[in-house]
């Protein structure tokens, strides 16, 4: 399979995954969260699918297009490390959903961020919250949740907070 194959078919995952969540939570209060701005596709995206919900983005260096950047009331700017854990206060037991695109190549980085994330997720989680994420975020009481049809195990993954 060329790069190319390879690349439409992650984002094809991401989608279904993504749309997945969004029909998951529907009935189910809170906020939406978007570890990682990148150029914004995917908040995009969640603004289309979740209309009336807030959505907060947290980016390390905003270089996203331009109608793509949340207002500053919505966006976190800075190492993840340090504004998602300053989230969990203000947060805390009240997000519906979460996306978390975080992947950058480096096994070692990503699997460092990875445990750090999954570590955040059951205090940010409403009972019922879900996260799509593009890296193995588990944490010990997390249901994980099947598969769109079409997405391969490993490319995505589908969690929810029991």
């Amino acid at each position: 399979m060329s790069r190319l194959d390879s690349f439409i078919r992650r984002l094809e995952a991401q989608r279904a995954c993504i749309d997945a969540a969004v029909d998951l939570v529907g009935a189910l209060p809170g906020p939406v969260f978007e570890l990682g701005l990148g150029n914004g596709r995917t908040y995009d995206h969640l603004r289309t699918r979740c209309p009336g919900r807030e959505i907060f983005v947290f980016e390390r260096k905003v270089a996203a297009h331009r109608d793509c950047i949340p207002d500053a009331d919505h966006l976190f700017e800075g190492p993840l490390e340090a504004t998602l854990e300053g989230a969990v206060e203000r947060f805390h037991g009240r997000v519906a959903l979460i996306h978390a695109d975080l992947g950058s190549g480096r096994p070692d980085h990503d699997a460092r961020l990875s445990a750090f994330v999954a570590r955040q997720l059951p205090l940010l989680l409403a009972s019922g919250g879900v996260v799509a994420s593009d890296q193995d975020v588990v944490w010990p009481q997390a249901e994980i949740i099947a598969l769109p049809e079409g997405v391969r195990p490993g490319r995505y993954y589908l969690f929810r907070k029991e």
